[in-house]
């Protein structure tokens, strides 16, 4: 996977250049160059692996334009982990500062790059679907099982970035403008999501870590289900089947989940190769400041009551997680520590990162198994304040053990939600979760409105607890997309 664009490019590397404008559903110049591409089982698959190439993205130190180049996942720090009270842009120049001001448009160009991105991955998807009678037969549920995992998964962020989205699950002609562009309930994106995932679950086993899995499908299902806030139940079944499948476990030195790829803690991981200018990651290199590598860096900057959390209960995360470069750096202006490009040293002074910081081969970690344990202990507490069961608290420890608490003396009787969320917070800090840990455990506005005070961030309101549609988008829907409110 790591050599992805290079086996797909004969399929889909017309697209963003052919039809740039239906991220929706974008086809090929002929159904026929399509058509006989597949001839076999090693066709499809590919067709399979390019589904991961829309995910990964395009390294915006190496290609600029956003225009012919979606992003994936290498944006979406900015509308998570910058939306909420963890991290934010160094600077307050450009669209990318929006975010953590609470300024996002529907111009704003990082966001209409992660939305035509998850509809690439969508697009693909529902393109792969329509061969799989081309490959063995014994690989096609499989394939489809893949397939449908990744779609939910771009669903899955879709929906609780924007909410009502348009809901495709086929390939469609240009024409059928009803269908593209007009947003259905988020009630039935997630039917779908649930169904996609439930196939995945029955059809895959664990055999990748890079690619989609029966644990991944089972994990991202219990996370599914806590973010509806129903079949808790359910929810703790399925966290509970992967802690006893003996699969994965929890790395015994933390630095080892970030440094050592497809560990026994990772799940699913999108992976990325250093120096590699096709198959490397910007963001790393964007999480840098004071000793700036990046094309646009100064992003995720940790704030001051991040930073406090950690030293009050991150435990040997902490120096993982987080650097102020041996005092160079200002109680506010920490810098993240965990996704450091291949190489780097900041023991040093001035710290060095490598040999190419802007082609990162740190893979982007989308599910790991402490989540699971703690999205175990969220399923028990099943949307309550408190629970005193063994098992949630069991789970909750675990990965406080392993940031180096101890097993007895630190155990508490009463699990809190409180409690749960401020762990989910240093275990998870800048992968992507505590926005939508906020939204999950309903404290989102209360959180959001008293870091905006803190920071002095006049422009929050409820509606930025969904980013507005792109405004492109409904400018080629022709206004049938319409947009969220106070937009």
């Amino acid at each position: 996977m790591k050599n992805i664009k290079y086996i797909i490019l004969a399929i889909t590397g017309f697209v963003y250049t052919s039809c740039s404008d239906e991220f929706l559903n974008p086809l090929p110049d002929t159904a026929v160059a399509v058509e006989s591409f597949y001839q076999s089982d090693e066709d499809v698959l590919a067709g399979v692996i390019g589904i991961y190439d829309a995910l990964q993205g395009v390294n915006e130190n190496t290609t600029t334009s956003i225009i012919v180049a979606n992003r994936g996942v290498q944006f979406e720090h900015l509308l998570t982990e910058h939306r909420t009270d963890n991290t934010r842009n160094a600077t307050l120049e450009g669209s990318k500062s929006d975010f953590h001001r609470y300024l996002v448009n529907a111009n704003n160009v990082e966001s209409e790059d992660y939305w035509q991105s998850m509809y690439e991955v969508i697009f693909r998807a529902n393109n792969i679907m329509d061969f799989m009678d081309i490959a063995n037969e014994g690989n096609r549920a499989k394939y489809t099982g893949e397939a449908k995992f990744l779609r939910a998964f771009a669903y899955f962020n879709l929906v609780r970035l924007y909410g009502d989205v348009p809901l495709v699950t086929r390939v469609v002609n240009p024409e059928e403008n009803d269908l593209l562009f007009t947003r259905v309930s988020t009630t039935l994106v997630y039917e779908q999501i649930v169904a996609d995932l439930q196939e995945a679950i029955n059809t895959l086993d664990n055999t990748h870590k890079s690619r989609a899995s029966k644990a991944a499908a089972q994990a991202l299902l219990a996370k599914v289900y806590l973010t509806q806030g129903t079949n808790y139940s359910q929810a703790q079944q399925l966290c509970e089947a992967i802690v006893t499948g003996g699969e994965f476990d929890l790395e015994a030195n933390f630095s080892d989940v970030f440094y050592s790829e497809l560990n026994d803690e990772i799940i699913f991981a999108i992976q990325y190769l250093a120096g590699d200018a096709n198959e490397s990651q910007s963001f790393s290199s964007e999480f840098t400041s004071a000793f700036r590598q990046g094309r646009e860096d100064g992003q995720n900057i940790v704030n001051a009551n991040l930073k406090a959390d950690f030293e009050a209960f991150g435990g040997n995360r902490t120096a993982v997680s987080i650097t102020d470069l041996n005092g160079v750096l200002e109680i506010d202006e920490n810098e993240v520590a965990k996704f450091l490009p291949e190489g780097s040293d900041i023991t040093t002074s001035p710290p060095t990162y490598g040999g190419n910081a802007r082609n990162a081969g740190n893979d982007y970690i989308a599910l790991r198994y402490a989540d699971v344990l703690l999205m175990h202990a969220e399923a028990i507490l099943a949307g309550g304040v408190e629970t005193t069961s063994s098992a949630a608290i069991d789970s909750y420890m675990a990965v406080r053990v392993r940031a180096g608490f101890d097993p007895v003396a630190d155990r508490p009787s009463i699990l809190t939600k409180e409690a749960l969320l401020l762990e989910r917070r240093v275990e998870l800090a800048f992968e992507n979760q505590r926005w939508h840990d906020l939204i999950r455990f309903g404290v989102a506005d209360n959180v959001l409105s008293a870091h905006a005070i803190e920071m002095g961030y006049g422009d929050y309101s409820t509606r930025a607890l969904l980013l507005p549609i792109p405004a492109r988008e409904i400018n080629l829907s022709k206004g049938l997309l319409t947009q969220n409110p106070g937009y």
